[in-house]
């Protein structure tokens, strides 16, 4: 499902990592350009989005990025230094803690607005592939493992002392795959609708409008308002 790697003359990102050309590839967008262009570096497991990337990336897009990250493999991402630069502008990006639905996420933000570094486990978090311990799993990992390295920036987690990431304060998470499920499922649909053919839009909204009140996503209503703005105007 992933995408061909997009042409060197697009101008990849140097990871703010690693230093390294990040590879560029293009995923389908929901804006009037068709595809949106991504910076991602396979070794520190980092995700580059310009200002509002994240947000035109369609349903499909997301399903495609998870692929991308899935075909990565497990092994463990390059740690991340204390401090990255923005690959636009050169000044520390600031470490963000924020919430999308019900996921605390973490990422490195440009304060002058170029974009925001994004680790592909915090990408899952915040695409809600992936879940947080609770606090009986933690003590239950406890009892087995005394450290754990963190699945978004790499560093270390002293599981007799800590129960998040103590340098990106990300919880530990696993990958679910009953919430993978879930969610591929709702992108799954999303897509579909917003691929229906103008005939069936009508029929696609209401769908969308009977899904149990819990999937009344931000996503889900973004998809309802497409579909009614592409009808008006076709």
């Amino acid at each position: 499902m992933a995408s061909p790697l997009a042409s060197p003359g697009g101008g990849a990102r140097s990871c703010p990592g690693c230093h390294a050309a990040m590879q560029r590839r293009a995923f389908p967008s929901r804006g009037v350009s068709g595809t949106v262009d991504l910076d991602l570096c396979m070794d520190c497991r980092v995700i580059w989005f310009d200002a509002f990337e994240s947000a035109q990336l369609t349903p499909g897009a997301v399903l495609q990025l998870f692929d991308v990250i899935q075909k990565a493999g497990d092994t463990s991402a390059r740690p991340l230094p204390e401090s990255c630069a923005c690959p636009a502008c050169r000044h520390a990006l600031a470490l963000t803690h924020d919430i999308e639905r019900t996921n605390h996420i973490t990422y490195y933000r440009c304060e002058a607005c170029h974009g925001r570094l994004t680790t592909f486990m915090q990408f899952l978090r915040e695409k809600e592939f992936v879940r947080s311990l609770s606090p009986v799993e933690v003590m239950k990992l406890r009892a087995v493992v005394a450290t754990v390295r963190c699945t978004s920036c790499g560093a270390p987690i002293d599981l007799g002392r800590d129960a998040a990431c103590p340098y990106c304060r990300a919880p530990i998470a696993i990958l679910d795959p009953d919430a993978v499920g879930r969610t591929v499922a709702q992108l799954t649909t999303q897509e579909k609708s917003r691929l229906a053919p103008v005939p069936d839009r009508r029929i696609a909204v209401e769908a969308l409008l009977t899904l149990p009140g819990e999937a009344h996503t931000p996503d889900i209503v973004q998809d309802v308002l497409q579909l009614l703005f592409d009808a008006v105007h076709d």
